[in-house]
């Protein structure tokens, strides 16, 4: 069994990234004297039901058609660097282990003439980047494809890259528009209850129930039954309904409880920060000069994905003078007011509250976004990058039709 690498080798550097799991499958290729031979098959790898199953029928397919290898690829739903990375790495390993023994078992158990030449690769792609929906995804394994000369991809029927979440693309839709081959791995799948079950677990239900309960009780009277029996029913709606998309993990002992009374210390330093947010936006508005400096900036985070960048996000965008305009990887785009709201979001305070809520005083001590120069002015005098105009849609300024010369505001005018 050999390992690979994720493709993409652009982690930044200092600030703690964890290396993939396995070694780069360019260096498994010199090793061999040659590149990978064409015709590999990648199957996207989580734990499911299904896994198994698809395991087997994948290492019969490849044993019977010739492929020389079987890539099994977990797609990091993490960054490297992020806190708790090196554990859900680890994680990702284990679960890569178990599946590689699976393909290995069935291989030799073919019959097939071919069986004893097919090789099994393990890969965690994407670790270096923040991936939010199938395009990420199917960029990540097109770029893992092309290196390993892999053609064709075998999805497990219920496979989902990050866990609960559910694509609002398909990803086969994604991937048809490759040159990738995509197949759905043809086993049987659990019925709809099964699926359920998987994903509303019980710790989630009642966290959610626990939480609906408590502030619909905050908002209303407790003493009073009539408060008590609809906030019992409402809250029984909320956790049925949402617990699969507003909890991204298990609730735990004693991390979640850590994290809850975290957050009641992190609300007063929130309201303080906006009590002094806005007294500094309301002498600016006063002052007859206005002296305001509106510019976008971009800030990269260290603070891990899901519910703790959207912590942040929120954090920033209800502070006066900030406004998160958009979360693209790492990347928070933030339109300040002054140049007070800008420094004070340079400097990180936000930042480092959030880790400290989510993981902890050891991951608040991490370097401000100035101390790793992770900052960027977008507009005005002091601008230090461009303004990527078209790129956050994934597009190009200078793309055809469009005048490389061109005012910037007069590209985005058209």
């Amino acid at each position: 069994m050999a390992d690979a690498d994720s493709p993409s080798d652009a982690g930044d550097p200092g600030d703690g990234s964890a290396d993939s799991v396995g070694s780069t499958a360019a260096a498994d290729a010199d090793a061999a004297g040659g590149p990978a031979a064409a015709g590999s098959v990648i199957v996207p790898v989580e734990p499911t039901s299904t896994l198994r199953s698809t395991i087997a029928h994948v290492a019969e397919a490849a044993a019977t058609g010739g492929a020389p290898a079987i890539h099994l690829v977990e797609i990091a739903s993490w960054r490297n660097g992020d806190p708790e990375s090196d554990e859900r790495a680890a994680a990702a390993e284990r679960v890569l282990e178990r599946a590689a023994a699976w393909t290995a078992a069935d291989l030799d158990d073919s019959e097939a003439p071919g069986a004893a030449d097919v090789e099994v690769v393990t890969a965690v792609i994407g670790a270096d980047d923040y991936l939010f929906g199938a395009d990420d995804y199917v960029r990540v394994l097109a770029e893992y494809a092309e290196a390993n000369r892999a053609d064709r991809v075998v999805l497990d029927p219920e496979y989902t890259p990050v866990g609960n979440t559910t694509l609002l693309q398909p990803l086969e839709f994604a991937l048809s528009n490759t040159s990738l081959s995509v197949e759905t791995a043809p086993v049987d799948r659990p019925t709809r209850r099964e699926r359920f079950r998987t994903e509303a677990t019980t710790g989630r239900l009642v966290a959610l129930f626990g939480l609906s309960l408590g502030f619909y009780l905050l908002l209303g009277d407790p003493t009073y039954w009539f408060d008590a029996v609809t906030g019992v029913a409402t809250a029984a709606i909320v956790s049925i309904t949402l617990s699969r998309v507003s909890l991204d993990s298990d609730p735990a002992i004693p991390r979640t409880p850590m994290r809850i009374l975290r957050g009641l210390v992190y609300v007063p330093v929130l309201l303080f920060e906006i009590l002094k947010a806005n007294l500094v936006v309301a002498r600016v508005i006063l002052d007859p000069r206005l002296p305001i400096e509106p510019t976008m900036n971009r800030m990269r985070v260290i603070v891990g994905s899901g519910l703790p960048l959207m912590t942040l996000a929120n954090s920033i965008t209800l502070t006066p003078g900030t406004l998160t305009v958009r979360a693209r990887d790492s990347d928070l785009y933030v339109h300040s007011l002054v140049p007070w709201a800008r420094e004070g979001l340079f400097d990180g305070s936000l930042e480092r509250w959030t880790r400290f809520v989510y993981y902890g005083r050891r991951s608040a001590r991490l370097p401000t976004p100035r101390e790793r120069d992770d900052v960027a002015i977008l507009q005005g005098d002091d601008a230090t990058e461009e303004l990527p105009i078209a790129a956050a849609d994934g597009g190009d300024v200078t793309a055809e039709g469009a005048d490389p010369t061109a005012d910037p505001e007069e590209v985005t005018d058209r």
